[in-house]
């Protein structure tokens, strides 16, 4: 990617505040398929770092229509419907219903940008990192996906990991699921950083810098940043896991002129 002139900054968190800012962020997922209460993210601010993480207590975040999925997200953005409504952002199974109303937020919705991300996780097999954007949803259609980074657990080893990225369509009938899972030679438990250009015209996708694939899809709308980090349902047994978390040390977007 080209140099970037600090003009062109839209959006920079660098976490240096002891509190989370929720100007930036709503530190929820999806609370709308839930509560704010089961949403709620597990976090912590340290020397300029932000720490995602699942608490030993923490209770499923909708077990009602996912299981037994617990997460700890935050998200630039929100939008849902009426209570009872099937209408919210990320319909992630054709049984949800709005279980809590909330007000609508327009945080940070970026339609084109240069975005970056450094980060590093620490996985057990059952885990999930991931930094995507989704369209707002107030038009059901603007529903697609793009994913910056998604790391399970499984897919990494000490010093190689398979990174997901690409686009996934979910409702948006302009789009077809195209993620690029191939294997790259590095440690994700040690600091990276993701990166994308997002066009009219397509999305490159980089790590530290260095081009690892890139799509002629491009949603045609503005999308909000989500930051999560989850525990799954697994097979693997839990008796050797690790201490799991999800460190950011910045997230930064950069206009796109063209």
């Amino acid at each position: 990617m080209s140099g970037t002139d600090s003009q062109d900054l839209i959006f920079e968190d660098d976490f240096d505040d002891d509190q989370l800012d929720t100007g930036k962020w709503f530190p929820h997922y999806l609370p709308h398929w839930s509560s704010l209460t089961r949403s709620a993210a597990s976090y912590r601010i340290e020397d300029s770092r932000l720490r995602l993480f699942i608490r030993e207590d923490q209770r499923p975040w909708c077990p009602e229509f996912d299981g037994e999925v617990k997460v700890s997200g935050i998200q630039t953005g929100h939008f849902s419907g009426a209570l009872g409504s099937r209408r919210g952002q990320h319909r992630f199974s054709q049984s949800v219903q709005v279980r809590e109303e909330l007000p609508n937020l327009r945080l940070f919705l970026p339609q084109y940008c240069r975005l970056e991300m450094k980060a590093r996780a620490s996985l057990n097999p059952w885990n999930l990192a991931a930094l995507w954007l989704i369209g707002f949803e107030d038009d059901p259609d603007q529903s697609g996906e793009i994913t910056l980074f998604e790391a399970f657990g499984h897919d990494v080893q000490a010093n190689s990991a398979r990174i997901g990225r690409g686009i996934k369509k979910i409702h948006d009938p302009h789009l077809r699921d195209a993620i690029d899972q191939g294997e790259l030679a590095i440690s994700v438990s040690e600091w990276h950083v993701y990166s994308m250009d997002w066009t009219p015209f397509g999305v490159a996708f980089y790590v530290d810098g260095k081009l690892v694939t890139q799509t002629t899809q491009s949603p045609s709308y503005p999308m909000q940043l989500m930051l999560n980090f989850y525990d799954l349902p697994s097979d693997a047994p839990r008796t050797s896991s690790k201490e799991a978390w999800f460190d950011v040390d910045f997230i930064r977007a950069y206009r796109r002129y063209s």
